[in-house]
């Protein structure tokens, strides 16, 4: 039973026929690291650096054996995690010995982050729910990064209304320069603005009414978060860690503090790791070099980043001795490659949901995971989607595009959208005197090289030239036929804002409230039967 097996029981059953979805490879998306296509398509490249083959069978029944924790763990994370998702059953389901966790997780970003971000928690639930009906007890868990402290990626969030153009929202909160995100306060919360850009949507007060029950002012970014999450998926038993939890804290203290005792160790090998994916022809996720550190440390507040030298550690103008950082391990925050290893010494984890690039940061982590932890998950990529309705279904047939097509800037898909306008006549007339200019200069060329080859030569950058001008003017025609269809310039800026707005795509860059608000909150029941049913990759899904 494969990652791909587990949640894509259905693919061969991919319902085109219908026109309703249509399967993106991964690797036909913009931006797709070469790691993170050959880790699903060539895993013989990469299987030095991960445990667990994606497509091997027996992957995650093996992880899942791996996983089990020790049982005073289990309860002493079990009785933390109660302390913000109070009673349910898949609590008491973690606290049974060889139950394992489905993780995911994400920043705490404004009104639940980028559309992905309920994405994620879609596939931890189905795989967990899948699990559970082969015979391996499962939770899905939601692990807040309320440790970050970069306010920047998280005080805003990008919305859409009826003309489907991007439109950031920022939320005022209080904190100090460098403390986690997702212990500040929020001060000022955008819900008037999101009320505006939502305006007009079929189900934008409701959106609106609980986004308001979550982030109100005095809660933490994280709270918000964690609020409106478990509010839009209540009942599904998801369950929220939060790392910045005291009680969480101490139960993984001794893992920091043998991590950082042996810091010399996992450096060498996280530099060698980095070496290594250079040779086979990658690049590493995490910058990590000689005087990096794998901790930072909260202090007063704050999250400050610490190097390491001569066997000390220091930020800024002060120095710390490792006494000094060792006497309350509890203070130690890890960075980006050490922090899923000690998410897995708290879970029993079997599967980890993650994007593109967090499985290719893994590849740096699983150095750390052979050294501390002497196991590691099963690295499950995130379902994906772009979400479309009849109107932008029916643009693209009309003009015979795809997905694909549309990840380009606005002005070249209007262009595109556009040459498909010239009446069929005029068209022909084109073609046929560019066939015709292309022939007779070819045939030009030809006397003149036997004439004299400098003339030739000339006579050739004049043809590129007579074509470049026949072009430019079909594009001026294009153009004119698309300025006397003014509807269709509307629907091209629509199409474009709506699948490639500022030039994301559109589930890394919008947020999930105005899907929910154009199509009400049943899209989440359609997104869940959709995770990974017909598709293992990218699903274009119209509603």
């Amino acid at each position: 039973m494969t990652a791909s097996d587990t949640l894509c029981s259905g693919c061969k059953e991919n319902s085109l026929a219908l026109m309703k979805t249509q399967c993106i490879p991964h690797s036909s998306l913009p931006g797709t690291s070469a790691l993170f296509a050959d880790y699903l398509a060539d895993f013989q490249r990469l299987k030095g650096f991960y445990r667990h083959d994606p497509n091997d069978p027996a992957s995650i029944r093996r992880a899942a054996s791996e996983a089990e924790i020790p049982f005073e763990r289990r309860l002493a994370v079990v009785s933390a995690l109660r302390r913000i998702n109070g009673d349910s059953p898949a609590l008491d389901l973690l606290a049974t010995p060889g139950t394992v966790a489905i993780v995911t997780g994400q920043q705490v970003g404004l009104f639940g982050g980028p559309a992905y971000t309920l994405y994620k928690a879609l596939t931890a639930l189905k795989l967990a729910q899948q699990l559970n009906e082969r015979g391996i007890p499962a939770v899905p868990v939601f692990w807040l990064a309320t440790e970050d402290h970069d306010l920047a990626e998280t005080d805003h969030c990008w919305q859409f209304g009826l003309d489907r153009r991007p439109t950031r929202l920022t939320a005022r909160v209080q904190g100090l320069a460098g403390q986690p995100v997702g212990s500040q306060l929020l001060d000022a919360v955008p819900l008037d603005d999101l009320r505006t850009v939502l305006d007009g949507l079929p189900y934008a007060d409701e959106v609106v009414e609980r986004v308001a029950a979550a982030y109100q002012p005095g809660r933490t970014m994280g709270e918000a978060f964690r609020h409106l999450l478990a509010d839009l998926l209540g009942g599904r038993g998801l369950l929220f860690l939060d790392p910045l939890d005291p009680q969480i804290r101490e139960i993984a203290a001794p893992f920091l503090l043998e991590a950082f005792e042996r810091t010399d160790e996992l450096s060498v090998a996280v530099i060698a790791r980095d070496a290594e994916l250079k040779a086979s022809g990658y690049h590493s996720q995490v910058l990590f070099e000689q005087q990096s550190s794998l901790f930072l440390r909260i202090e007063n507040g704050r999250r400050i980043a610490m190097r390491h030298h001569d066997g000390a550690y220091y930020h800024d103008t002060r120095w710390y001795a490792p006494g000094e950082l060792t006497a309350d391990p509890a203070t130690l925050s890890p960075n980006a490659l050490l922090r899923p290893v000690m998410q897995d010494y708290l879970l029993p984890t079997a599967a980890i949901i993650g994007g593109p690039a967090e499985i290719a940061y893994f590849a740096q982590s699983e150095a750390l995971y052979s050294r501390l932890l002497k196991r590691m998950p099963v690295m499950v990529p995130r379902s994906g989607f772009t979400l479309i309705d009849a109107r932008a279904h029916t643009m693209l047939d009309r003009f015979d595009l795809t997905l694909l097509d549309c990840f380009q800037p606005e002005g070249l898909l209007r262009e595109r959208i556009a040459a498909k306008l010239l009446p069929a006549d005029l068209q022909r007339v084109f073609d046929t005197t560019s066939a015709a200019v292309i022939e007779s200069t070819d045939r030009l060329c030809e006397s003149l090289d036997a004439f004299d080859p400098t003339l030739g030569a000339a006579m050739r950058k004049s043809a590129v030239k007579m074509r470049y001008q026949l072009e430019k003017n079909r594009g001026k025609a294009a153009r004119e036929a698309l300025r006397r269809e003014k509807r269709i310039t509307e629907n091209a800026a629509r199409l474009s804002g709506l699948l490639y707005p500022e030039r994301h795509l559109q589930e890394r860059l919008y947020s999930f409230l105005p899907f929910l608000a154009w199509q009400g909150f049943d899209l989440i029941d359609t997104l869940y039967e959709n995770t990974y049913r017909t598709c293992p990759d990218h699903l274009l899904l119209t509603l």
